[in-house]
């Protein structure tokens, strides 16, 4: 591959750590867009000639979501660029890492994937100068954060390359949106910054995708995919900041859940409009254990934090829970109403009317509202049974909230 020239914003990302460089104090780089726009491959060699510029006879780590990813789309191209650029390239993949030098100069790049949790454990212990992450979005929190750990050495930096994904993603709430609170440089891409692509090209990549996934791949947006149950959730400005001072009432919505998370949320009315202000999300996944019923309590009452409860609204099928909360009487339990349709049908009402809002403290029911699916396989309309428990909650407190009011009127007589 013959490289003729780059962008204005290929060669900002080719050459920010360097000393003539407005950019040079930052301390990592994120560049995320659309398909094609040419952000990896820059990225990557200029990764390869910032450690020969910074360093020697050090290590470094490339990372994508598998080390075939890592193999196709990292290192067969940065290796064909680097030869050009008459650097030397010993290949180990055998052992997953490459040796490139360039006179007196060596570093050592091992390879890496991280596919699921259990990555991270590949990489522990390692000591590294620098490390790159391509398609950050699509590896697991654990992985990311145990890579960058890795880095340890001074003058060490943190490079990251993705395609957005959903907007409540972890990496782009925690990184991008926090760019200059971790003095990142962040860069958005787009096609029309990869000087190689061609504009029959172009239309072409534009032609494959439609819908959620054309905004996210050409137009580089973080967007929710379609399919989505509440797809207005998408919009930021559905969120909001707790209100000031005291509710005038309060409630608490539940779904328990053993093996699955448990996810209880606090709601108070402020003139008239429900806030979700806090909630308690426990997966025993997540955490490694499991908690009893009792355990659980204690998180409820932790949630109410003395305040007055005007009733606890359960997932009806948890039952020894609702005993443990009887049991202990402190506040008010109802069995929610958990028909599924209509809760939903009415949760779509309270959240777009404003009658029911959320808070941006509560971070899980956000998440979940970005992944919550209709199920596409199924014969009938059913959201997926994966990332719900938040949804189902919420669910359970617009429904008891309603009560009955839209459900009609039957009436008979006797015939005369």
């Amino acid at each position: 591959m013959k490289i003729e020239r780059f962008s204005e914003k290929q060669l900002a990302v080719m050459s920010w750590w360097c000393g003539s460089s407005p950019y040079r104090d930052r301390s990592c780089i994120i560049c995320d867009g659309a398909v094609r726009s040419g952000k990896t491959l820059c990225m990557s060699l200029s990764f390869v000639l910032w450690a020969f510029g910074k360093f020697n006879n050090s290590s470094f780590a490339l990372c994508s979501k598998t080390i075939r990813s890592v193999r196709r789309n990292v290192i067969l191209p940065l290796t064909e660029s680097v030869r050009q650029l008459g650097f030397s390239v010993y290949e180990r993949y055998s052992e997953n890492y490459i040796d490139i030098s360039c006179g007196s100069h060596k570093n050592r790049f091992y390879f890496f994937g991280g596919k699921d949790e259990s990555s991270a454990s590949l990489i522990q212990g390692m000591t590294l100068c620098g490390i790159l992450l391509d398609e950050v979005a699509l590896m697991p929190r654990s992985f990311v954060e145990q890579a960058i750990a890795r880095c340890s050495a001074e003058g060490s930096t943190f490079w990251f390359n993705c395609n957005p994904e959903y907007p409540q993603h972890w990496f782009r709430q925690e990184w991008i949106l926090k760019a200059k609170q971790k003095n990142a440089l962040y860069m958005h891409f787009t096609m029309d910054d990869n000087p190689s692509l061609s504009e029959k090209m172009k239309e072409r990549y534009r032609s494959l995708y439609s819908g959620a996934f054309y905004q996210r791949f050409i137009e580089g947006k973080w967007t929710a995919a379609s399919g989505a149950v509440y797809p207005f959730m998408g919009d930021e400005k559905m969120f909001c900041g707790v209100p000031d001072g005291t509710a005038d009432r309060y409630m608490i919505s539940c779904d328990y859940g053993t093996v699955n998370p448990s996810s209880f949320g606090l709601w108070g009315e402020y003139d008239g409009v429900w806030y979700r202000v806090r909630e308690y999300y426990y997966d025993s996944k997540r955490e490694g254990i499991q908690r009893t019923d009792e355990e659980h309590y204690t998180g409820l009452r932790a949630l109410a934090e003395g305040k007055e409860i005007e009733r606890v609204i359960v997932d009806p099928s948890a039952a020894s829970f609702i005993t443990v909360i009887r049991r202990h009487g402190e506040y008010p339990v109802q069995s929610a109403d958990n028909r599924v349709l209509d809760g939903i049908r009415k949760v779509s009402d309270a959240l777009t009317s404003g009658r029911v809002k959320i808070c941006r403290t509560c971070k899980d029911s956000m998440r979940e509202f970005s992944l919550y699916r209709w199920d596409e396989s199924g014969s009938k309309d059913s959201p997926v049974k994966e990332n719900d428990h938040a949804m189902d909650d919420i669910r359970y407190f617009v429904t008891a909230l309603n009560g009955y009011d839209d459900e009609g009127i039957f009436a008979v007589s006797v015939e005369r």
